[in-house]
C-alpha cells in the first residue's frame, strides 16, 4: 500500500512538472496556443515580412517563446510507430539560408533519421487508435507545448486511425469496395469552393471527393468543365488523383500496418475545441497553412477533413498489380469563407488504369490520373500542370515543397484555385504569379510575398511593377518577397518576376491604391491633426501589421509633398519619433517641434505620417521592413510656429493669398466639368457621370468632415479632357449645397482624386494633386479662418465656386429585364425571347462610340419541362479606346459569396475589399455600391458620360444604360434611337425602319431584333461580340437561331386550359403588368416574375425622376458679413437677408424665386452688407463721381468756348471776346428791381430810371461823377420805407443814402468801381402814366449782393418770413451816404451805424424773426441756409443745438428756432432711398443752374459772335464825342422797346409787358436800319466802334 502511496505522488509530481514546464499563453477567445518566437535570435521570423491582410481577425495567434531543436524534415515514406524511418533513405536535399550571418534557419531542410521525440504521453494521439474526443488534460483543457508542436509538424502524413470508435475501425469506410465506390458524407457547416458553397460531399475511392453527379461514362483524356452541360453531367469535384482505383494490398515487411483503404475523419468545431485532438489538429493546421501559403497570415481553421488513400491500385489490373499501390492524403481546412485543399503525396508507383489505356500489370501508359478542381455545371475547371494526365505525375512526390515537405502541395480553392506551392516543371511566357496582397499604398513600402517559380538560396530575383524594377530577396523555395516601390498612377499595373537571367515569365496584375482611399492603417482618433495649434495629437495603428513581433521597436516619421516643378515631390521632413514600442498607439506633442526650421521644407503644406521598423532585416542586400501610411494629413501642426515667424500671426490669411494670386495664373477649368443635378435623388440615378464621394457617403461615411450639414456627395466618375473634377453635395432636403451659401457647399476640384495620364506630372498626381490644389486651400482659406474672411470668401466666389444647377439635363434611360422585356429611351415596351448574344446599344459617332451587348439563354426548366423563353445572363459595354467590361450572372448554387462576376481587360476582378470597391481602367470605371458587400450591383462608367447599371436578385438580372444627351440620335440596336421618338426605335443595322406589331411578339423577333445578333467577327453596323471567352465558348455556343420562343403574350393563351390556376396566379401576382404574367406563366417562378415586375417599376419610376425637370433659379449669392434665410432655389422660394452687427443692408432686403426660374430683379439695388464707415465713404464718393462726371464735360466745354472764343482770335489777330461787350439788359435800373423784389409792379413802372430829353445836348465825359438830381415827384409802394434817414439831405431815390458820394462830394477813388451815371441818352417820349419829370442819375448795373441788401423786412404778416423781404444782415452801411462795402458787425441783427445809432432791423416788437449772427459767416444769409441734409453724416441729431452747428440768435424766442428733426428710421432700405434721393437732390440743385447760365453764355456768346462779324461789313464808322451827363443817345439799338428781361443772375421777377420809350423827334418806331442809312465801309485797318466809354444801358 505504501508503495501504490509513493508510485502515486511520484506520477503526480511529474504530471505537475510537465503542466508548469508548458509555458504557454492561452487566447482566450480562440482558444488557441500559437508558437511565438521559435526561430532563433539570428534567424529570420517569416511572419515579421509578411504584412496582414485587410480582412485580418482580430483573434490572432502568437509565438510561443521558447528554445527548441531545428525543426525535421520528413522525405516520403512512413513514421514508424518506434520513432525510426523505416524504407528507403530520404535524398538529400539543398539547403535553404535566407540569412546573411550562415546559420541555418528551422525551415531549412535537413536529412532526418528520425522525427520529434514521442513519449508515452501522446502515444494515444500518435498510434492507431482513435483517441477520444472527449479526453482533458487532467480535466483541464489541453495546452500544447512548443516541442509538441514542432514534433506533430515535424511529421509528413496527417493522423488517420484504423481502429477505436462505436466499430473499433477508427476512419476506416469500410462501405467502399468495388461494387461500391462512393458514399455520401454531410459535413453540417458550409465548405466554400470554387465560388459554391457545399454542406455535403461524396467521398470516391477513384481518388477525388465531389459535390454533383459525375457523368455516365468519360472519355479519356478528361477535360472539364463539360462542353455538353446541360445534356451532359458536369461534375462539381476535388480531385487528387482522379482514376479508377481498387483498395490493394499490402506486405507483412511495409511500416505501416493498418487497413489499406479510404479512411475520412472530420474534425468540426475546432475553434472551440479542448480536446488534445482538436487543439492539436487546429494548430498544426494553423501554422502550416500560414507558412505554406501566402497571404494567409490570418487564417483560422473552424473545420478540417482529413481523407486518405492508403495502398490504392489500379482498376483493371491483374492480381499481382494489388500490390502496385499508391498512397496519397487530402486535407480540407475552411473557416467558411476561405477554404485551403493540402495535398500529400505519400508514395505513387502507378499513374494510369486499364480503361485509360494503362499497363495491367504496372499502371503505366496510357493517359495518366487527373489532378485538379472542376466547379461544375460548365462553370470553371483548374487542372494541375505539368502533373495531372501527363507522364510527369510521379514528380508530385517530390514537388511541391509546402512547409518543406518535399510531396507536400498547398491550394486556396474557395473562389478561384490559386497555388500556393511552386511549380518547377512548368514553363511559358505567361505563366501565372500568386502574390500577396494583390493592392497596396500607391506611396509603397508594401511587402509583396511571392510563390509561383521554384527560388534556390543564391537566386537573383528581381520585381518589375509597370516600368520599375527593384531587387527581391529569396525566403524559402516557395517564397519570396519584393518591396513596391513608389507610383505616380493608381489602378492596375503590370507585375512581372524574372530570375536570374531569365526573361520575365511570371506575370500577374498588382492594384495600387490612391492614398486617399487606400486602406487606412494609421487612424487619428480626434480632429486635433486638422488645427493648427493642436494640444497633442494621438495616432493609432494595428500592431499586427507590421510584424507578428510585438518586441520590435518603430520609427515614426513625418513627410510632405509639394509640387514646384514639373515633378512630384514627396520628401522626407523630419523624425517624430525612434525606438517606439509596437504597442499600437502613440501621442505626438506639437510643441516639440515648435524651434525647428525646416527651411527647404517649409512650403510643404500637407502629408503623411510614415511608421517602419527601427532596423529593419537585411535579405541578400535588400533592407526588408514593412511600411504603414496614413491617409494625407495638413501640417499645420508641426509647420504653424515657423509659417508664424514667416508670415505672421495671420500666416493663414498669407498663405491663402499667396495661393490666390498663383491660382489665378492657372487655367480655368470649371467649363469642363460636368453641372451638377439640382436634387440628391438625380444625382443617385445618374449613373454615367456621378459615384458616390467617399469622403461623404451616406451609407459608409457620413461624416462629411469638409461638407458639414450635407449627408451624401456624389463626384464626378473621371476627370475632364483638363484633368478637374466635379463635386456635388446634398443637405438633408436633398437640394444642392452651394459655396455662394456656405463654406461647406460643393466644390469642383482642379484636379480629380483618380489623377490623369500622363500621371508622373504635377496636377496629374491621384489624390496628391488633388490636396495640392484643392484641399489644402480650402484649410488656408476657410477652416483656418472665418467663414466671412476674405480669403474664404474668394475662394469660395471666385476660385472654387459651385455650379448652379440651370443647367443640367437628366440622362436617358433604357433597361431591360425578365425574359427579356426591353423598356427603350423613348418609352417603348416590347418583348424579345432571342437566344444568343445581341446589341443593346450601338453608336458608331468617332468621339461618342459605345457598345452595349445582351447574352440571352435558355431559363432553366420548370416541373412542365423545358421553358421556351430566355433571359439576361451577361452583358459586356466598351466604349472609346476603353477595355470591355463584362458583368456576368453567376450560377445560383455559386452565389453564396459573389452574385456577379466582374471581367475587365478578360481577367476576373473582385471588389469585395474596401480599397477595390472602385476599380480603374483605361476609358472606364467600375465600381460597387458601398453598400453591397456581395457584388450584386455593378456600375459601368465611361469618361463620356454614358454608364451601365446591372443590378442582380434572386438570380434574375437587369441591365440598365444611362446616356447623357450628347447620344441623342446616335444611339442603335435593341434599346432603339433615341429621338423622343418611338416610331423611329425599331431601327436595322442597314438603316431601314422595321414595321413591327407590338402585340405580336414574333413581328419584333422576326422582323426587327434578331437582325441585331452578334458573331465572332466584324460586322458593318453591328460591330463584333466583345465577350470573355472561355473553355472555347464563342458566339456560336451561344446563338441558337432555331430556338423557337413562346410568342403568344397571355398566359391565358399559351397555357393549357388545365392550369388555369397558373393563370389566376398570374394575375394574383402580377395584376396590371403583362411582362410579369408573362414570366411566371412561362416559368412558374414566382421570384421571377416579382423581380421582372419590380424591374419594370424601377425603370418607370428612374424615368419618371429625370423627365421630372426641377426648376431652378440659380445662385442667389450671400451677401458679405450677411445671412440668408434659407438656401432653396425653386419657385416660390422667399429668401430674407440679415447682416451682422454693425452693418447696413443696403438693397433689398428679400428675393424671391418667380415661377419661370429667374429672381426677381431687385427693387432698390442688390443686396449688400456694409460698415457704417464704408457707408458714409460709398455714398460720399458716389455724389463726388456724379458731380466729376458732370463738372468734367462742363470744363471741356468751357476750355473749348475759350479757345474758341478767345485764344482762337487773338490767334489770328482778332480782338478777343470781352465781357463788357455781352450786351446788358434794357431793364436794368436799381428801382425797378428793387420795386420787383417787393412785388408791386405799377410803383416800379412810375419810378422808372430813364433820363430826361434834350437828346440834342451832346454827351460828354465828365471827370468827376455828378450828384444826383432829386425826383420832383414822390415815389409811392406797397412796401414801407426802410427805417432811417438819409445824411446831407441827400437820398438815394428810395430813402438810402447815396452810396456813391462822399462827405466832400468828391469821388472816392478807393470805393468799388462804379458805372458812370453821366453817360445818358435823352427821349422826347413820356413814359405812359407816369409824370413828366427829370430821371434821377443811377447806376448802370447792380451786382447779385446788391440785390440781396435792397430788401426791407415787411410788416405785414405774410411777408414777415419771406426771403425777398428779409434784409442781408451781414451788410453793413457806413455812415456816408455812399455804400463802402461789406463788414462783419458785432450786433446780432449784422446792422451797425457809424455814429452807433440804433440797430434799424432790430427787433420791434415780441415774436419779430431775429437772424443768425454774422459771427457765424460774413457772408451768411438765410435766404440761402436750406437744413443740412442728414446724410451727411451718420451721427443722429435733431436741433441746431448738436455740435457742429451755430448757436441760435439771442435774440430769437426759443419758440421761434427753427429746428430741423431726421424722419423716423423706417429700416434700412428706406434710409438708403432717401440718402438716394438727397444725393440727387444736391446734384440737381448745384448743376441744374451751372448748366442754365452755360447754356445762356454760350448762346450770347455766339450770338454776339455773328454780331461782329456783320458789324465788321456792315457798320459804319462811329467818330468819339463826349457824352453829356443829361443826354443819352440811343445807338444801334436792336429793338424799339425796352423790355424788362430777368437777368439770370438776379432773383427779381420778369415783368408781364415791355414798356416802350417815346420820343417826338426820332423815330423810334422804326428799325435803325431804316433811320439812319449806314455809312461807307471803314478800312480793315479801323477797328470797329472805339468808344471811349460804354455807352449801352443795360
Amino acid at each position: 500500500m505504501g508503495v501504490k502511496i509513493k508510485l502515486g505522488l511520484i506520477v503526480l509530481f511529474v504530471l505537475s512538472t510537465s503542466v508548469i514546464g508548458q509555458d504557454a499563453i492561452i487566447n482566450e477567445n480562440e482558444r488557441t496556443v500559437s508558437v511565438e518566437n521559435v526561430e532563433k535570435a539570428d534567424e529570420v521570423a517569416v511572419e515579421d515580412i509578411e504584412t496582414k491582410t485587410e480582412s485580418a481577425v482580430e483573434d490572432k495567434p502568437v509565438e510561443i517563446i521558447t528554445d527548441t531543436k531545428p525543426l525535421e524534415i520528413k522525405s516520403g515514406k512512413y513514421q514508424a510507430f518506434d520513432n525510426t524511418l523505416d524504407g528507403e533513405e530520404p535524398t538529400e536535399l539543398e539547403a535553404i539560408d535566407v540569412n546573411s550571418n550562415g546559420v541555418q534557419n528551422e525551415k531549412q531542410i535537413l536529412i532526418p533519421s528520425t522525427t520529434g521525440i514521442t513519449n508515452t504521453e501522446y502515444a494515444h494521439i500518435d498510434g492507431r487508435v482513435l483517441p477520444a474526443t472527449f479526453y482533458q488534460n487532467n480535466g483541464q483543457p489541453y495546452v500544447i507545448t512548443p516541442q509538441r508542436l514542432s514534433q506533430i509538424r515535424g511529421n509528413f502524413m496527417y493522423w488517420f486511425y484504423d481502429q477505436g470508435g462505436n466499430e473499433n475501425i477508427g476512419d476506416y469506410q469500410r462501405d467502399i469496395h468495388t461494387s461500391t465506390p462512393q458514399i455520401h458524407k454531410n459535413f453540417n457547416f458550409q465548405l466554400p469552393f470554387f465560388g459554391f458553397r457545399f454542406n455535403y460531399t461524396r467521398l470516391s475511392m477513384n481518388g477525388y471527393i465531389y459535390f454533383s453527379d459525375p457523368p455516365d461514362h468519360y472519355t479519356y483524356p478528361l477535360s472539364f468543365p463539360v462542353r455538353d452541360w446541360p445534356n451532359v453531367n458536369d461534375p462539381s469535384f476535388i480531385g487528387i488523383f482522379f482514376s479508377k482505383c481498387r483498395i490493394g494490398s499490402q506486405r507483412p515487411e511495409d511500416p505501416d500496418q493498418r487497413r489499406p483503404g479510404v479512411y475520412f475523419r472530420l474534425d468540426r468545431d475546432l475553434q472551440t475545441r479542448t480536446d488534445q485532438l482538436g487543439v492539436e489538429m487546429r494548430e498544426r493546421i494553423t501554422w502550416d497553412i500560414r507558412e505554406g501559403v501566402i497571404g494567409s497570415e490570418t487564417f483560422f481553421p473552424k473545420h478540417v477533413i482529413t481523407i486518405t488513400w492508403k495502398n490504392m491500385s489500379f482498376a483493371g489490373g491483374i492480381d499481382n498489380s494489388l500490390f502496385m499501390t499508391n498512397t496519397f492524403q487530402m486535407v480540407l481546412a475552411t473557416d467558411e469563407v476561405f477554404t485551403y485543399a493540402i495535398f500529400n503525396y505519400l508514395e505513387i508507383n502507378w499513374s494510369s488504369h486499364t480503361e485509360a489505356g494503362g499497363d495491367t500489370t504496372t499502371g503505366e501508359g496510357g493517359v495518366p490520373a487527373y489532378i485538379g478542381f472542376n466547379a461544375g455545371n460548365a462553370t470553371r475547371s483548374y487542372e494541375y500542370k505539368p502533373y495531372s494526365q501527363a507522364s510527369v505525375l510521379r514528380d508530385l512526390t517530390g514537388r511541391g515543397w509546402a512547409n518543406g515537405f518535399p510531396g507536400r502541395h498547398i491550394f486556396r480553392i474557395d473562389e478561384k484555385i490559386l497555388m500556393g506551392t511552386c511549380n518547377k516543371d512548368i514553363d511559358g511566357a505567361n505563366l501565372p504569379l500568386m502574390f500577396a496582397p494583390e493592392s497596396g499604398n500607391m506611396l509603397g513600402g508594401t511587402i509583396v510575398n511571392i510563390t509561383g517559380p521554384c527560388f534556390n538560396p543564391n537566386d537573383r530575383i528581381t520585381c518589375r511593377f509597370d516600368t520599375e524594377a527593384v531587387l527581391g530577396a529569396v525566403v524559402d523555395v516557395n517564397r519570396a518577397i519584393c518591396v513596391q516601390p513608389r507610383f505616380w498612377h493608381n489602378g492596375y499595373a503590370r507585375f512581372e518576376i524574372a530570375i536570374n537571367n531569365e526573361p520575365y515569365k511570371w506575370k500577374g496584375k498588382y492594384f495600387v491604391e490612391t492614398p486617399a482611399t487606400a486602406t487606412e492603417k494609421i487612424f487619428f482618433p480626434t480632429n486635433a491633426v486638422h488645427e493648427r495649434y493642436p494640444p497633442e495629437i494621438r495616432i493609432t495603428w494595428d500592431r499586427f501589421n507590421l510584424t507578428t513581433n510585438l518586441n520590435v521597436q518603430l520609427q515614426i516619421s513625418l513627410w510632405g509633398y509639394k509640387e514646384v516643378t514639373i515633378r512630384p515631390q514627396l520628401e522626407y521632413i523630419d523624425m517624430i519619433e525612434v525606438g517606439v514600442a509596437n504597442t499600437g498607439e502613440y501621442i505626438i506633442n506639437p510643441q516639440n517641434f515648435r524651434n525647428r526650421d525646416n527651411i527647404m521644407h517649409n512650403d510643404m503644406q500637407f502629408g503623411f505620417l510614415q511608421i517602419n521598423l527601427t532596423t529593419p532585416e537585411v535579405f541578400k542586400g535588400v533592407s526588408i521592413s514593412p511600411v504603414l501610411w496614413s491617409r494625407p494629413i495638413p501640417l499645420g501642426w508641426y509647420f504653424a510656429p515657423q509659417w508664424e515667424r514667416l508670415h505672421g500671426q495671420r500666416w493663414p490669411q498669407s498663405m491663402c493669398n499667396n495661393w490666390l494670386r498663383t491660382d489665378r495664373f492657372l487655367k480655368n477649368f470649371a467649363s469642363q466639368v460636368w453641372v451638377c443635378p439640382c436634387t440628391l435623388e438625380h444625382a443617385l440615378l445618374d449613373k454615367g457621370r456621378f459615384m458616390p464621394d467617399p469622403g461623404c457617403d451616406k451609407d459608409t461615411n457620413p461624416t462629411c468632415r469638409y461638407h458639414w450639414g450635407a449627408i451624401h456627395c456624389v463626384k464626378s466618375s473621371s476627370p475632364s479632357p483638363e484633368g478637374s473634377g466635379q463635386q456635388c453635395c446634398y443637405d438633408k432636403n436633398g437640394f444642392l449645397m452651394l459655396s455662394y451659401d456656405q463654406m461647406w457647399g460643393s466644390r469642383p476640384t482642379r484636379s480629380h482624386d483618380f489623377g490623369f495620364t500622363p500621371y508622373n506630372e504635377a496636377n496629374k498626381v491621384p489624390s496628391l494633386s488633388n490636396w495640392f490644389h484643392d484641399m489644402i486651400p480650402f484649410y488656408q482659406c476657410c477652416m483656418w479662418q472665418e467663414e466671412q474672411a476674405v480669403g474664404c470668401e474668394t475662394f469660395r466666389f471666385e476660385r472654387r465656386p459651385s455650379q448652379d444647377c440651370v443647367a443640367y439635363q437628366s440622362p436617358g434611360v433604357a433597361g431591360i429585364f425578365g425574359d427579356p422585356h426591353i423598356v427603350t429611351f423613348d418609352d417603348l415596351q416590347y418583348t424579345f425571347n432571342g437566344k444568343g448574344e445581341y446589341v443593346l446599344v450601338r453608336t458608331d459617332h468617332p468621339q461618342l462610340r459605345l457598345d452595349v451587348q445582351g447574352r440571352f439563354e435558355q431559363v432553366p426548366r420548370n416541373i412542365h419541362g423545358a421553358v421556351n423563353a430566355t433571359h439576361l445572363t451577361s452583358i459586356v459595354a466598351a466604349s472609346n479606346n476603353s477595355v470591355p467590361i463584362e458583368v456576368r450572372l453567376r450560377p445560383q448554387h455559386a452565389q453564396w459569396r459573389y452574385r456577379l462576376d466582374v471581367f475587365a481587360d478578360n481577367k476576373r476582378v473582385f471588389f469585395d475589399r474596401s480599397a477595390l470597391r472602385v476599380q480603374y481602367f483605361p476609358g472606364v470605371t467600375v465600381y460597387q455600391p458601398m453598400y453591397i458587400l456581395n457584388q450584386s450591383e455593378i456600375v459601368i462608367m465611361f469618361s463620356s458620360g454614358a454608364g451601365v447599371e446591372v443590378v442582380e436578385n434572386k438570380g434574375f438580372m437587369t441591365a440598365r444604360v444611362y446616356l447623357p444627351w450628347t447620344y441623342m440620335n446616335q444611339t442603335r440596336g435593341l434599346f432603339g434611337n433615341w429621338s423622343l421618338d418611338m416610331n423611329d426605335d425599331f431601327v436595322r443595322p442597314d438603316g431601314t425602319l422595321a414595321v413591327v406589331d407590338l402585340n405580336n411578339f414574333q413581328s419584333a423577333h422576326r422582323d426587327f431584333a434578331q437582325h441585331w445578333q452578334l458573331t465572332d467577327r466584324e460586322q458593318r453596323n453591328i460591330g463584333v461580340a466583345l465577350f470573355v471567352r472561355e473553355y472555347g465558348r464563342t458566339a456560336a455556343y451561344f446563338n441558337d437561331n432555331s430556338f423557337i420562343p413562346n410568342f403568344i403574350r397571355e398566359p391565358a393563351d399559351f397555357l393549357p386550359t388545365n392550369r388555369s390556376q397558373d393563370v389566376a396566379r398570374a394575375w394574383e401576382i402580377c395584376q396590371d403588368s403583362y411582362q410579369c404574367r408573362y414570366d411566371f406563366g412561362m416559368t412558374l417562378n414566382r421570384d421571377m416574375a416579382e423581380f421582372t415586375k419590380n424591374y419594370l417599376s424601377s425603370i418607370t419610376n428612374i424615368k419618371e425622376t429625370n423627365a421630372r425637370r426641377v426648376i431652378s433659379c440659380g445662385i442667389l449669392e450671400t451677401p458679405r458679413f450677411g445671412r440668408k434665410s434659407n438656401f432653396f432655389f425653386t419657385p416660390g422660394t422667399r429668401v430674407n437677408f440679415e447682416c451682422n452687427q454693425d452693418f447696413i443692408l443696403i438693397g433689398d432686403k428679400r428675393r424671391v424665386c418667380e415661377d419661370n426660374g429667374r429672381w426677381n430683379l431687385p427693387d432698390y439695388g442688390y443686396t449688400e452688407c456694409l460698415r457704417n464707415q464704408e457707408f458714409s465713404q460709398r455714398a460720399l464718393f458716389l455724389t463726388w463721381g456724379v458731380i466729376v462726371a458732370v463738372i468734367l464735360p462742363l470744363g471741356l466745354l468751357i476750355c473749348l468756348l475759350w479757345f474758341w472764343c478767345w485764344y482762337k482770335p487773338k490767334s489770328e489777330g482778332k480782338e478777343g471776346f470781352r465781357f463788357e461787350d455781352i450786351p446788358r439788359s434794357k431793364s436794368a435800373s436799381r428801382l425797378n428791381l428793387r420795386s420787383n423784389s417787393m412785388g408791386n409792379i405799377t410803383d416800379t413802372m412810375k419810378s422808372s430810371t430813364l433820363r430826361s430829353q434834350d437828346s440834342d445836348v451832346k454827351p460828354k465825359f465828365p471827370t468827376t461823377p455828378t450828384e444826383e438830381t432829386p425826383m420832383k415827384a414822390p415815389i409811392t409802394r406797397a412796401a414801407p420805407a426802410p427805417p432811417g434817414e438819409p445824411q446831407d439831405g441827400e437820398s438815394s431815390g428810395i430813402g438810402y443814402t447815396d452810396s456813391n458820394k462822399s462827405d466832400s462830394g468828391k469821388s472816392d477813388k478807393s470805393l468799388k468801381k462804379r458805372r458812370a451815371y453821366d453817360k445818358s441818352y435823352r427821349t422826347n417820349e413820356p413814359l405812359p402814366n407816369a409824370p413828366d419829370v427829370e430821371f434821377p442819375e443811377k447806376l448802370w448795373d447792380l451786382s447779385e449782393e446788391d440785390l440781396l441788401s435792397l430788401t426791407t423786412p415787411s410788416d405785414s404778416e405774410s411777408n414777415r418770413d419771406s426771403t425777398l423781404t428779409r434784409p442781408a444782415k451781414d451788410i453793413a452801411y457806413v455812415s456816408k451816404p455812399r455804400q463802402t462795402g461789406r463788414h462783419a458787425l458785432a450786433s446780432d441783427s449784422g446792422y451797425s451805424t457809424k455814429d452807433g445809432s440804433e440797430d434799424p432791423y432790430a427787433p420791434k416788437y415780441e415774436g419779430q424773426y431775429s437772424p443768425i449772427s454774422s459771427a457765424y459767416s460774413p457772408t451768411y444769409s438765410e435766404i440761402y441756409s436750406p437744413p443740412i441734409s442728414p446724410t451727411s453724416d451718420i451721427s443722429p441729431r435733431n436741433t441746431y443745438n448738436n455740435p457742429g452747428l451755430p448757436e441760435p440768435p439771442k435774440s430769437a424766442p426759443p419758440t421761434e428756432i427753427k429746428t430741423f428733426t431726421l424722419p423716423p428710421q423706417r429700416g434700412k432700405q428706406e434710409y438708403s432711398s432717401r440718402t438716394l434721393g438727397a444725393t440727387w437732390g444736391i446734384i440737381s440743385a448745384v448743376m441744374l443752374p451751372i448748366v442754365v447760365v452755360l447754356i445762356c453764355i454760350g448762346w450770347r456768346i455766339l450770338k454776339r459772335r455773328k454780331e461782329e462779324e456783320k458789324e465788321e461789313n456792315d457798320f459804319l464808322t462811329v467818330k468819339t464825342r463826349p457824352i453829356d451827363p443829361d443826354e443819352s443817345l440811343k445807338i444801334n439799338s436792336d429793338d424799339d422797346s425796352i423790355p424788362y428781361k430777368k437777368d439770370v443772375t438776379e432773383d427779381s421777377p420778369e415783368p408781364t409787358e415791355p414798356v416802350k420809350v417815346v420820343d417826338s423827334s426820332y423815330p423810334y418806331d422804326q428799325s435803325y436800319d431804316q433811320q439812319i442809312p449806314p455809312p461807307p465801309p471803314e478800312p480793315q485797318t479801323q477797328q470797329a466802334r472805339a468808344w471811349a466809354g460804354e455807352t449801352e444801358i443795360n
